[in-house]
């Protein structure tokens, strides 16, 4: 026979106290003793009493759950992103759910969708299409993140500060010696590629550099997309070593796989520049240098101010959180040697 659950009477039959009092100490609830608050606690863990949390909502207002939508739970940015809101809404004893939209603005609609019946608290979202209609009737509080969420001044958004990490990625090539990589970007309808390339072309002009010499190939964000924009470069008519500066790791690396079927070497032949800091970047051969955006903390930061949205007080604006070089061996050194072309 199915075993009933636990009821709030059996934790409070436990403890030896009335209903009202085992529920003030399960809730944090004034004039409670610590002794007896600790006695319930201990009698709810020994007959397994758990919150129905749904019911709490009806009463409260809230559901005790915040909803995540992001682009792609495959890859291990995001899955870090995701990660960091999960520990920190953990901490405040709430749910998430995750959604992965793929880059799809239909199946984002639809999540969202599930959002709001699912009557969730509040969401942190990835835009991926420029409309913000169903964030406006959604009628709870959200929190944007990822670069392309910086076009919402008005709405309160976290995300990497790209031009600084684009900054630092380019001084660092420039530093080995690489004046000219090529970009291998993502796909014309991304917004994220079109904030890529702007903050390079600013960095360059304020170099006093022809953005106009950096050449760009276009490809998915994936491994398989860096693969083949890597082997369309290679099939370009080039003279001396040649640099990539990619817009994420998995771009990167399948970069790095193109070299190799090409029969040629990483960084002998070509260097290559990551951008995301993901955990397989550390085990590439060579391994892979790279500039870590901070996915935990983004998801961290995500819920803090999604949790001010929810308490009304929110700081509307964009939270930047600043990246960091990481330096491995997947460029070469070319500042002591006589100046080469880039591909």
């Amino acid at each position: 026979m199915r075993k009933r659950r636990p009821t709030i009477i059996d934790v409070a039959e436990r403890a030896k106290v009335s209903k009202s009092t085992a529920a003030r100490a399960l809730t944090a609830g004034e004039n409670i003793l610590p002794e007896t608050r600790e006695r319930v606690l201990a009698a709810a863990r020994a007959v397994g009493y758990e919150r129905n949390h749904l019911a709490v909502g009806m009463r409260s207002g809230r559901s005790g759950m915040l909803g995540l939508v992001i682009p792609d739970i495959t890859n291990p940015f995001w899955a870090d992103v995701a990660r960091g809101a999960q520990d920190r809404a953990a901490e405040a004893d709430v749910s998430l759910l995750v959604f992965s939209s793929d880059w799809d603005p239909a199946k984002e609609e639809s999540h969202l969708r599930a959002l709001r019946r699912a009557r969730v608290d509040g969401a942190i979202v990835n835009p991926v299409s420029d409309a913000l209609d169903d964030l406006d009737r959604f009628g709870l509080p959200f929190v944007l993140i990822g670069s392309s969420a910086e076009r919402f001044a008005d709405v309160s958004s976290v995300g990497s500060d790209i031009g600084q990490a684009v900054r630092l990625g380019l001084d660092h090539l420039v530093s080995k010696g690489h004046h000219a990589p090529t970009l291998i970007v993502g796909p014309r309808s991304r917004l994220a590629r079109t904030r890529f390339l702007n903050a390079v072309q600013r960095h360059c002009i304020a170099r006093d550099v022809d953005p106009a010499q950096l050449l760009i190939e276009d490809g998915e964000y994936t491994l398989e997309g860096g693969r083949e924009a890597m082997l369309r470069v290679l099939d370009r008519p080039r003279l001396g070593h040649v640099c990539i500066f990619a817009a994420n790791d998995m771009m990167a690396i399948g970069a790095m796989m193109a070299v190799r079927e090409r029969g040629l070497s990483c960084p002998d032949d070509v260097s290559i520049l990551g951008f995301d800091g993901i955990p397989s970047g550390a085990f590439t051969f060579p391994g892979l240098t790279t500039i870590a955006k901070p996915g935990r903390d983004i998801g961290v930061r995500a819920v803090e101010s999604l949790f001010d949205e929810i308490e009304g007080r929110p700081e509307h604006g964009r939270v930047y959180m600043p990246c960091r070089l990481i330096d491995r061996d997947s460029l070469a050194d070319l500042s002591r040697e006589p100046r080469k072309l880039a591909g």
